[in-house]
């Protein structure tokens, strides 16, 4: 019975994480048509970062 009630909330937990990632995406795809110069300059500051970051 608990097996159950867990995998519910576990399909439950990945439905919501899909849906708040969705939105995330959505959100970003917004913020980037309205601010071209604003998203080009993290995209360039994450690559930046992205090439000088070592392990």
């Amino acid at each position: 019975m608990a097996d159950v009630t867990a995998r519910e909330t576990a399909a439950d937990r990945r439905r919501r994480r899909d849906r708040f990632l969705r939105a995330l995406n959505e959100a970003r795809a917004v913020r980037n048509q309205v601010r071209p110069r604003q998203a080009r300059a993290a995209r360039m500051r994450r690559a930046i970062h992205m090439r000088t970051f070592s392990w």
